[in-house]
């Protein structure tokens, strides 16, 4: 008997020797192999309920480590868990902890995963810190109960008044909540119908989507270059206000004056109207009777034979004197007036003196018919056979 207490006397002084802190020191058997070289992270939690050292770290329910210790830090409200994790183990820099429980009853544990809606990104190493925003837990069966206890004290009842409340407004409109349900089933069959137009609109709103994206430096430099723009325009604001009113008085006497002389207007055009239409049944003669006109006598078929920059013209003038002098002699009136005597004032004399008209001497013997301009000089020379 001596020997025992003196044996557990020893063995109690050996243990708080080297510094031994209680029964969470001792590795609990069956749990998660560390390798030859594990590395430790510190992850931050807001509550970390019972959870205890050397609970469980897992990644895919897979132990993969295992909890040294769990500190408060110095806010006096966060609780950092120091973690020991298999070195052969690989995750993200921006990896998150979970504290969950392994049954409805059992141990509390640590589940490391991926980040949840961002890119993974680095590995995680030893010393990483484990931010409180990656860290959450998952609710407690005290607190599930107590939910439940909620709903079934007060939820129970304001169930039967939503639902009370639901019968007195659909009492009595029957026919109104049928018609009702006939407009969504139309509106629905309607969608479902237009389902590939519905789906080339949102490809098509994807496609301009991407082409805004790509043009975003271009938007936003126009968008900067808009504001110079628009100061100018606010600086001119009392003269746009002025010309607007100025353009609203003048479309109102343009309408006004058009309404006025809509009649004389229909009627002129009515008018035109077969001037126009001979000009449109006239076709290309008009054109090219004007062409001939304006060029005549070089018309554009007189450069046909044009072939360099000169041409040659020779042209021939046929003047017969004699077919000149009968129409001379057969003219009604003489080709230069002569003033009447007492054509100026009344009882004044002429401007011009009355005075005889000389007379030709005529020939002896007239030439030969058949040379009429010797005939001509002849007389006009006084000469006689």
């Amino acid at each position: 008997m001596i020997r025992l207490l003196a044996a557990l006397c020893a063995g109690a002084t050996l243990l708080t020797g080297c510094g031994f802190s209680g029964m969470y020191e001792i590795p609990l058997p069956g749990g998660a192999d560390l390798g030859d070289r594990p590395y430790r992270v510190t992850a931050q939690f807001g509550n970390v309920l019972d959870l205890v050292p050397q609970a469980a770290v897992k990644v895919n329910d897979v132990a993969v480590g295992r909890v040294e210790r769990i500190e408060l830090a110095q806010d006096n409200v966060t609780a950092v868990v120091h973690l020991v994790v298999n070195g052969d183990v690989h995750l993200p820099a921006n990896a998150g902890a979970e504290l969950r429980q392994s049954s409805l009853l059992g141990e509390k544990y640590i589940q490391l995963h991926e980040p949840v809606g961002a890119t993974p990104v680095g590995r995680l190493s030893d010393g990483a810190v484990i931010p409180i925003q990656a860290t959450n837990r998952n609710p407690e069966i005290e607190e599930v109960l107590g939910a439940l206890s909620l709903l079934l004290n007060g939820g129970i009842g304001q169930l039967q008044t939503i639902v009370k409340e639901v019968n007195l407004a659909l009492s009595g409109n029957e026919p109104e909540l049928r018609a009702f349900l006939s407009n969504v089933d139309t509106v629905v069959a309607d969608l479902d119908s237009q389902k590939g137009n519905i789906v080339k609109a949102i490809d098509s709103l994807n496609r301009l989507s991407g082409t805004l994206v790509e043009q975003t430096a271009n938007i936003t430099a126009a968008l900067d270059r808009l504001a110079p723009g628009l100061e100018v325009i606010n600086a001119q604001r009392d003269s746009l206000v002025a010309m607007l009113n100025a353009l609203d008085r003048l479309s109102e006497v343009a309408v006004d004056t058009v309404s006025r002389s809509k009649a004389d207007l229909v009627r002129d055009l009515e008018l035109l109207l077969p001037t126009l239409r001979k000009l449109a049944e006239s076709g290309a003669n008009l054109p090219n009777s004007l062409q001939f006109l304006v060029t005549y006598p070089f018309t554009d078929y007189f450069l046909n034979p044009l072939k360099g920059d000169f041409v040659n013209v020779d042209v021939k003038f046929d003047l017969d004197l004699s077919v000149l002098l009968e129409n001379m002699e057969n003219a009604s009136t003489p080709l230069i007036p002569l003033p009447t005597p007492g054509a100026g004032v009344p009882g004044s004399a002429p401007l011009i003196p009355e005075l005889p008209l000389p007379t030709l001497p005529l020939p002896s013997q007239a030439p030969a018919a058949s040379d009429p301009l010797s005939a001509l000089l002849g007389s006009l020379l006084g000469g006689g056979s």
